[in-house]
């Protein structure tokens, strides 16, 4: 029975979202308030239909409802509870219902919260929202259906993925698709501005909480996912270039370039027309993620579907929606003429920079992700884009963007003084040249990424604090100032230091990291890294819902014990398939991380050893990015966008 209502509850959102999204259009168009008017309870009651629709298959994975034959490909009585739950979204129709659940929950957080839009805006977006709803609605109920039930339900299911079976991930689609879907109202937003010819400071004020937001999240879905590799697959590694991967970091790197962009039309009313394009553009990198992780066109770990049908739709929708939102953008964009103007040394300039920077690595990420099938349909030729092609294609990027930032913070808007700028930044820089200096100094040769990266980090932390200081004006009480300063400019700050320690996370661990592979007996030692490693013992253990292999290992240092490791092999007898679970010892400036393999026939086990240096940076970084981030939204002034002011409904001009 709760099942029948979470579907009927589902196909109720369908309708009330076609509702939203053509009725206050109409009003917005004709200027009849009451029309405008029905979008917010519209978007309150589709939020509220799609998560009693969430709710209800929840709630059949909980109960290990076999009827259901969704619960039955992903789930099994004999699971933790966890991962019951987490099984709602570890699949392809339970994801995109949660996809579709965060739509609607944007939209009805624009309509609770939006109280200082003006009613034609409001409307625009709300009704645009739902039609990105609608889009979502006929792609589950026609192609995805979850609440199909069994003819003959069996007596257990076959399990989860012993791959999603894990914490990291567990957590890791929900915040990945609130950064995914967030981008959906940037999108609404950038299109209810062209079709009212209007993009103003205001606006740029009113969307910057939904960009930063959606960056947020993003943030944290990446690092979650990045983790979850390091420390689940047992490989070693935290970044692969996986496809899927890169459709979450596509649309990062241009919501950070739109965050930046929508910064210059608030501030200076600049850069429209580019702010506009960037908001379309970043929503259908996200389209495009859900279309590769779900079409199968190219090969990823990651992927929940390999439907070719599914994939046509999706590419549908992402093909219908950009066709949309660049038809309008060409048909309006001449309307959206720029009224700051700025010298070439000046904040704009530095903005301006940063979003190409940001935009041009995108892009070569986007044609290093979908050159492998552009090769096969047109050239008849399979080929692999790997790692070096985008280490080197990326990473010069990535090394200017790491250079300017400090100095863009610091230049005032309009027209600036470069050599009054860079004065203060004399000591982060020398500072930051030390510490390279220093690491390469150590290191005995190694290639200079190591060193350049410590530079670069040293440079952003060290600008990122110059660049507070030099807000507290001169005189006493600045250490009082400082902590008055809007949090704003302390998440700024925040965020570009946590930049750096990720790139000397990413930087210590790429350039010196050391690698043991052997066959070890049981009692037997060897050293890694002038650390000691000691295989105690090997043994079998049985898991709640698996069977384990576990060695007992022993870390050590001049004969001194730092800690005991477990790694493990694991099979789950339901799902038939092996994992490996990697013992790590964390540390501030390294981690040692070991992987139990196979038992050999001449004896012995196989055993992987890595030293990985500064391998936490890169997660401690991530975190200072979204902490950042978090303190930028809540600053009064941009999470409520005060100081705009209400437009009426009437006479909405073109600029």
């Amino acid at each position: 029975m709760i099942t029948e209502l979470g579907h009927f509850a589902l196909i109720l959102a369908f309708f009330v979202a076609c509702f939203q999204s053509v009725v206050p259009l109409i009003g917005a168009h004709k200027r009849w308030a009451g029309w405008m008017a029905v979008a917010e309870p519209a978007a309150t009651l589709q939020f509220v239909l799609t998560l009693g629709a969430f709710a209800a298959l929840t709630w059949a994975f909980v109960t290990s409802d076999f009827s259901l034959e969704l619960v039955v490909a992903n789930s099994h009585s004999a699971k933790p509870m966890l991962y019951k739950i987490t099984g709602v979204w570890g699949n392809h129709e339970g994801s995109m219902l949660l996809w579709v659940l965060i739509v609607t929950l944007f939209g009805a957080f624009a309509a609770w919260f939006g109280g200082n839009l003006p009613p034609t805006l409001k409307a625009r977006v709300l009704s645009i929202q739902g039609l990105i709803g609608v889009a979502f609605f006929a792609f589950i109920l026609f192609t995805s259906n979850p609440f199909l039930r069994m003819e003959v339900p069996p007596f257990d299911g076959r399990d989860l993925n012993p791959l999603l079976q894990d914490p990291g991930l567990a957590f890791h689609p929900p915040f990945l698709y609130l950064g995914y879907v967030g981008l959906s109202m940037t999108y609404s937003f950038a299109l209810a501005a062209l079709i009212e010819g209007r993009v103003d400071a205001a606006w740029g004020r009113w969307v910057r909480p939904y960009t930063l937001a959606a960056w947020i999240f993003l943030t944290i879905g990446i690092a979650l996912g990045s983790w979850w590799a390091y420390y689940e697959l047992g490989w070693g590694g935290f970044w692969f270039w996986d496809p899927v991967e890169n459709a979450s970091f596509m649309p990062w790197l241009i919501a950070a370039a739109l965050l930046h962009s929508a910064i210059v039309v608030e501030k200076r009313e600049s850069l429209k027309s580019w702010t506009i394009l960037l908001a379309i553009i970043a929503f259908g990198f996200s389209m495009i993620g859900a279309f590769i992780t779900r079409s199968g066109v190219l090969t990823s770990v990651h992927a929940f579907a390999t439907d070719p049908e599914r994939g046509v739709f999706l590419l549908m929708i992402t093909g219908f929606f950009m066709m949309l939102g660049l038809s309008l953008f060409t048909a309006r964009a001449g309307a959206m003429q720029a009224k700051g103007v700025f010298g070439l040394v000046s904040r704009e300039t530095m903005l301006v920079a940063n979003n190409v920077l940001l935009g041009v690595s995108a892009f070569v990420i986007f044609v290093g992700t979908i050159w492998p099938l552009v090769s096969e349909l047109m050239f008849d030729r399979k080929l692999s884009v790997g790692e070096p092609f985008f280490n080197m294609a990326f990473t010069p990027f990535m090394v200017l963007l790491g250079l300017i930032l400090p100095v863009g913070a610091m230049l005032p808007w309009k027209r600036g003084n470069l050599s009054r700028v860079v004065r203060p930044l004399a000591g982060a820089f020398a500072l930051a040249v030390a510490v390279g200096a220093l690491a390469y100094a150590m290191q005995t040769e190694r290639s200079a990424l190591g060193p350049v990266g410590l530079f670069l980090a040293a440079w952003l932390v060290s600008g990122a604090a110059v660049d507070l200081w030099s807000r507290t004006g001169r005189g006493g009480g600045r250490l009082s100032r400082l902590k008055r300063l809007p949090r704003a400019d302390w998440g700024k700050a925040v965020a570009h230091a946590g930049f750096g320690i990720t790139i000397a996370g990413i930087a210590g661990m790429l350039a010196w990291e050391a690698e043991d592979i052997r066959v070890a007996q049981v009692g037997e030692s060897f050293d890694v890294a002038g650390l000691t490693i000691t295989l105690n013992d090997v043994r079998e253990v049985e898991g709640p819902n698996y069977l384990s292999t576990m060695a007992d290992v022993t870390l050590s240092k001049n004969g001194s014990e730092i800690s005991q490791l477990n790694p493990e092999k694991r099979v789950y007898p339901v799902a038939g398939m092996p994992t490996t679970e990697a013992a790590i010892d964390n540390g501030i400036l390294r981690d040692v991380y070991v992987v139990i393999g196979d038992e050999q026939a001449a004896g012995g086990w196989a055993v992987r050893t890595y030293y990985k240096p500064l391998a936490n940076w890169i997660w401690g970084g991530a975190i200072l990015m979204a902490i950042g981030g978090a303190l930028s939204l809540s600053d009064r002034r941009y999470r409520v966008a005060a100081g705009a002011r209400k437009t009426r409904a009437v006479g909405v001009p073109a600029e």
